[in-house]
């Protein structure tokens, strides 16, 4: 019987297995793939406090590493199922089956598609979602970033000391990044595509270039590129408790301020739940918040 099984290994699931070990309660953390998140996609965090510049893998690396330091069992393993009604729950993995007090969902998100024809089919062959994972193999060479949030800024900068060329492509005519990232590129060689949407992907092997529509005109024009990157927000990874807990319309898991889901027993963390602010600092925040509460509801059972 565990006190925690916390579920998602990003920063608000790290930060979790970080106060859950440091305060001896008895917890694994599991994630399918790799610990950070995210936050791995990201080439600079310079917004976090006490740490002035370090990238998204330094900053995970740090925190797994953190966590472990406190004895947290973490195991990569793939949850397929869960039951939460009663004061047992049960976490079903691929090769275990924890009974648990109490359960952390720290999913987070995945990047959401442009859901253009042939997308999936060219994914990793000239189309990612990921500038800091495979912005290497398009050195010196042509690219694209759709978008026009902080990410979307973020990945365009990086490109930019790496590519030959890179656009910037956004289906509105200002866009919605922080200023002072919004200064940084218009300083840049970045080329801005405004108005503008991704209509058409070309390629043969891989990709070649893309067709962009302009919203406003209803012109069409073609890019030969060899990269497309695609930085148009996320989708929450609630599959796994779809008609277990509420999740609001755009199926963000709905939880108070202290992580509690409607479920007693089971809290939600980071990207995962309905929140104004998704950032590295609010996800490790909703991970104490979460053991704190979990803690709590294990000691008055």
């Amino acid at each position: 019987m565990k006190d925690i099984v916390i579920i998602g290994g990003g920063p608000a699931g790290l930060t979790a297995a970080m106060y859950a070990g440091r305060a001896k309660l008895d917890t694994v953390l599991l994630e399918k793939q790799f610990q950070g998140g995210q936050m791995v996609n990201t080439n600079e965090v310079e917004n976090y406090p006490g740490i002035l510049q370090i990238t998204g893998p330094e900053l995970s690396t740090a925190m797994y590493n953190h966590a472990n330091e406190f004895g947290t069992k973490m195991a990569f393993d793939e949850v397929t199922s869960i039951e939460i009604d009663g004061p047992v729950k049960k976490v079903v993995t691929t090769g275990e089956v924890y009974e648990t007090k109490t359960i952390i969902l720290a999913m987070g998100a995945k990047p959401r598609q442009l859901g253009v024809e042939r997308e999936q089919e060219l994914w990793g062959r000239g189309v990612s979602y990921c500038a800091i994972c495979d912005g290497g193999f398009f050195r010196d060479k042509e690219v694209a970033v759709v978008g026009g949030g902080d990410t979307a800024i973020e990945d365009a900068l990086y490109l930019s000391r790496l590519a030959k060329k890179v656009y910037l492509i956004h289906r509105r005519d200002q866009l919605r990044g922080a200023q002072v990232l919004q200064d940084r590129l218009f300083a840049s060689n970045v080329e801005m595509l405004w108005d503008s949407e991704v209509s058409k992907l070309y390629a043969e092997q891989m990709l070649t270039g893309i067709e962009v529509k302009n919203k406003k005109t209803g012109k069409t024009s073609d890019l030969d590129l060899q990269g497309l990157f695609v930085a148009v927000g996320s989708v929450p990874s609630t599959q796994l408790v779809n008609g277990l807990v509420t999740l609001n319309e755009q199926g963000y898991i709905v939880a108070d301020e202290n992580c509690q889901t409607n479920v007693e027993g089971v809290f939600a963390a980071g990207d995962i739940r309905q929140k104004e602010l998704r950032q590295i600092i609010t996800a490790a925040a909703d991970g104490a918040v979460s053991v704190y509460q979990a803690e709590k509801y294990i000691l008055t059972r």
